[in-house]
């Protein structure tokens, strides 16, 4: 009999102790996979800042009378690949980047050799598998951001991850729903 009082109070005293540690170690883990997916996110904008000026560079080659829009798209890649401290402020230069790369391909419209430049074509194409790719991270880094947001903010697990100071992540979302599309261009031959 002596034991079921002291089973009660080990309970009460144990079963919040776990409970602590264990949405402690959750709010960690999932720090940790925002971080991780923001360097998915970050590696995949390189390959996409790498391949803009070779992409510029062909453009230039055909178009030489767009240098404004070339000279436009080299400064936004530029503005772009600088360190951001959040999300958000990386997202603005982002969106102007593809408003930019739009402009490029409107262009390259208009230069039916140029469409037909096989370099030309195996970069675009490179470009649209990059952007899905950034697409893919983003829903998964904002995903990882939801996570530890819902766990940060609902009852009664914001009193464990308040205290921790769990950083609010921002999402990384882009502007205008119009710019959410890769730019595309019909290659086909005419």
């Amino acid at each position: 009999m002596e034991a079921i009082p002291f089973v009660v109070v080990a309970l009460v005293v144990l079963l919040p102790i776990v409970w602590f540690v264990a949405v402690h170690n959750r709010a960690v883990r999932l720090r940790q996979a925002v971080k991780e997916s923001w360097a998915d996110i970050d590696v995949e904008l390189k390959r996409r800042y790498d391949l803009i000026p070779n992409l510029v560079e062909t453009v230039k080659g055909h178009a030489k009378h767009e240098r404004e829009t070339l000279e436009r798209v080299v400064v936004l890649r530029n503005a772009a690949m600088q360190k951001h401290g959040s999300a958000e402020s990386l997202a603005k230069d982002e969106n102007a980047l593809l408003v930019g790369m739009r402009s490029l391909f409107v262009v390259a419209e208009g230069y039916p050799q140029l469409k037909s430049d096989a370099n030309f074509r195996a970069l675009q194409e490179e470009l649209a598998l990059t952007e899905d790719r950034i697409a893919a991270a983003r829903r998964f880094y904002n995903g990882n951001v939801r996570e530890l947001r819902n766990l940060s903010q609902q009852f009664p697990t914001s009193l464990v991850v308040g205290q921790l100071s769990a950083a609010e992540a921002s999402f990384f979302e882009l502007e205008d729903k119009n710019e959410r599309v890769v730019p595309r261009v019909d290659l086909g031959a005419r």
